[in-house]
């Protein structure tokens, strides 16, 4: 283990032998960092939080801090985070509320860039990117491989699906299904995330799948439990995975899809 002897590490905190620590962090109590991970400089970590493997922490990064929620009163609550993501300088993640299930959950392989944010309770899945200032309110859900662009906000309870982009300077207060691609302030839906797509390997099938259903949700004018029936319609002739990843992500909605 290599803690810069500037570093003030609590005494209850469990720290894998091979973590590297660098100058003036603070490493607070129930705080638990795996195998592999380094944290640069003037980082501090709060827990109970339970971070993985082969982690990067910038400077100036606040991990796992009390939610300034009025709600919260000091509750007992957790962050979780997986293996291999990045968090660049000044990037803030709080635990979770008693009033959600206690956790906030960030996956692996995720890239969070300067100064982005993971509010309290967000729920947030595998390889995706948060550009510089993005940043999610609470109880929001980000699936897998979605792209948030630069200074984009979301509004709290919403769900972005799997592959889907916002572009830069973006305002979401609805969900965003799967693959689709939204921009401006307020957010409007400008296509599907072709590019998102192609670079995923998502086979040319899936893709006119996807491209078909989304002219069902947006361009065919159908009321939108039609245009669910249609959906699952196509979905029994074909049983195409990344078709079904688009119609999940519309039927779980609760704040309503972008449309």
């Amino acid at each position: 283990m290599s803690i810069d002897p500037s570093s003030i590490i609590s005494n209850s905190a469990k720290i894998h032998q091979s973590v590297q620590i660098g100058p003036y962090c603070i490493i607070g109590d129930d705080v638990e960092i795996d195998e592999g991970t380094v944290i640069k400089s003037h980082a501090v970590i709060k827990g109970p939080s339970k971070i993985g493997k082969n982690n990067i922490i910038y400077q100036f990064s606040s991990i796992g801090e009390d939610t300034p929620d009025k709600k919260y009163k000091g509750e007992k609550t957790t962050l979780l985070i997986g293996d291999n993501n990045i968090f660049r300088e000044g990037v803030t993640v709080h635990r979770g509320t008693v009033q959600d299930k206690g956790v906030t959950q960030i996956g692996s392989d995720n890239l969070l860039m300067a100064y982005t944010h993971v509010a309290h309770d967000c729920i947030v899945g595998n390889n995706n990117i948060f550009a510089n200032n993005a940043g999610i309110a609470g109880h929001v859900n980000v699936g897998n491989n979605v792209i948030l662009g630069g200074y984009s906000a979301v509004h709290q309870f919403c769900n972005l699906g799997d592959y889907s982009f916002s572009g830069m300077n973006t305002s979401i207060t609805m969900d965003v299904p799967a693959f689709v691609k939204v921009a401006s302030n307020p957010a409007r839906v400008v296509g599907l995330n072709s590019v998102g797509m192609a670079r995923n390997e998502i086979p040319s099938e899936s893709i006119s799948l996807i491209k078909k259903a989304f002219k069902i949700t947006y361009k065919k004018g159908y009321k939108f439990e039609d245009a669910i029936k249609q959906l699952d319609k196509i979905y029994s002739e074909t049983k195409d995975k990344f078709l079904d990843i688009y119609i999940q992500s519309i039927k779980v909605s609760t704040r309503g899809i972008l449309r």
